[in-house]
């Protein structure tokens, strides 16, 4: 019998919950946003979906579903936090942006850049996922490249230099992680008019299939079909 997975994509404005593609639900996201709170507010809004696990993305590394450390967006005490015991149902954790890339893959080469609060990333290939963390890179004129393409590059530079900014910045790491194909995720992707060649929008939708597909199994193996590099 297939399980009926709960996903939990944790932003830094909200929590979206979704229980299909097109069944989902919110509420707010941010600096007093504990790891209790989360669970307790999770299980309040999904009182009424019955679901046998539970796929979180979460916005910072995290390693064999373990939280490595505390956010910047959020409050206090996520590392090391024990969601399976929390939620009573078992649980697996990825970071946010790979669980969209998870998600969002069709084949080939594919680098993921989420353009939401900060610059989500993740190259996947074949069944190998990579969480990168492409937004501490320096960039000429501030101090981290998401300083440009995340929320507060648009918010200073305004929608006209920022899409120039992300047309070029895309283009160049497209080369640099010999790419077949650039997918951009993020509430902020909806802002780009164009796309260069090779690239394509995602949809934070597609969040739901990556933790969905985070609890794939080989059918021969029986041991999970993607694997974290």
């Amino acid at each position: 019998m297939k399980k009926k997975i709960l996903v939990v994509d944790i932003g830094g404005t909200n929590v979206k919950l979704l229980i299909s593609r097109d069944s989902k639900r919110k509420f707010p996201s941010g600096k007093t946003l504990s790891p209790a709170d989360l669970v307790a507010q999770t299980k309040e809004v999904a009182e009424d979906w019955e679901y046998d696990a539970v796929a979180i993305g979460f916005p910072s590394v995290v390693k064999n579903d373990r939280i490595v450390h505390d956010p910047k967006h959020l409050a206090a005490g996520w590392a090391g936090f024990d969601f399976k015991k929390s939620f009573g149902k078992p649980t697996r954790i990825i970071n946010d942006a790979a669980m969209q890339a998870l998600g969002s893959y069709h084949g080939d080469r594919m680098l993921f850049l989420g353009l939401g609060t900060g610059l989500g990333s993740t190259l996947i290939w074949g069944r190998n996922v990579m969480p990168l963390e492409l937004g501490d890179l320096p960039y000429p004129g501030v101090t981290r490249i998401e300083d440009v393409l995340g929320k507060r590059g648009l918010e200073r530079l305004g929608r006209r230099a920022w899409r120039r900014e992300v047309h070029d910045t895309v283009a160049k790491l497209k080369v640099a992680f010999i790419a077949d194909y650039v997918v951009l995720g993020g509430g902020n992707a909806k802002n780009m008019d164009t796309l260069p060649e090779g690239v394509e929008l995602g949809h934070n939708r597609n969040a739901y299939l990556g933790g969905v597909r985070l609890w794939e199994t080989d059918a021969k193996t029986r041991r999970a079909k993607w694997q974290f590099v």
